[in-house]
């Protein structure tokens, strides 16, 4: 995936690892700008554009699920990336809820970073016109147009994040039928542990929160499955 113009967000108070962290993102192409607080690393994405944001959790000044969320205030759709130093489930499930694309815990492989950067980018870049008219899809009075991580209702749009806009590809490819919780897991997170099943129990909560408005479009738990979009005609 071509590197060279992504611009990066870097915001971890760790000054030996955001050191090192920017020199080999930089040495992959990555153009990256470090920031050592939370309140820092603001003040620098409202001066300049991003393209992909990687956020340590704990910072001085301003944390980095505040920071998150005041940049969700502004862009719903850029990519963003946890550095999270404890694996417990409440941090994985509150950046989620944010509306965080990933998280990693440290201590981590340079590689997998890499890797799971690679990932999100690749979900976050538009198709060619030809495909994107393959991946629109309507949802009773919903329009979804996967493309551009955009859930139309009417009028007015609902930006989703790549995991979001992913995962309801997903449902819709599979719609009325029931989609294997497993299946999912490895198509999207490619794996199926017990975190990422709780990663993905989130996302299907948002979905079904953004997808309220139509009774006729419903998101349901299949038990021990998985789960199953269905639309009323």
């Amino acid at each position: 995936m071509e590197t060279k113009n992504t611009k990066i967000l870097l915001a971890e108070d760790d000054k030996n690892l955001g050191t090192i962290l920017k020199a080999y993102l930089e040495a992959k192409g990555f153009s990256v700008n470090l920031c050592v607080n939370g309140q820092e690393a603001h003040n620098t994405y409202k001066k300049e554009h991003f393209d992909f944001c990687i956020i340590d959790v704990m910072m001085p000044i301003k944390d980095g699920f505040t920071l998150a969320k005041e940049i969700r205030k502004t862009d719903k759709k850029i990519p963003l990336l946890f550095l999270t130093a404890k694996a417990m489930q409440e941090d994985i499930l509150d950046g989620l809820n944010i509306g965080a694309d990933d998280y990693i815990t440290k201590p981590f492989n340079m590689e997998e970073l890499l890797l799971r950067m690679k990932a999100i980018l690749r979900r976050s870049v538009p198709e060619d016109d030809e495909n994107k008219k393959l991946n629109v899809f309507v949802l009773g009075k919903y329009t979804f147009d996967y493309p551009h991580q955009t859930l139309l209702f009417e009028g007015i749009d609902q930006k989703l994040t790549s995991k979001e806009a992913e995962l309801l590809k997903l449902l819709c490819e599979n719609m009325n039928e029931v989609l294997d919780r497993t299946i999912a897991l490895n198509r999207i997170w490619q794996d199926d542990s017990y975190f990422n099943a709780r990663s993905m129990d989130v996302y299907i909560v948002k979905l079904r929160k953004y997808l309220k408005s139509d009774p006729t479009v419903e998101l349901l738990n299949v038990h021990g499955i998985g789960f199953k979009l269905m639309t009323k005609s």
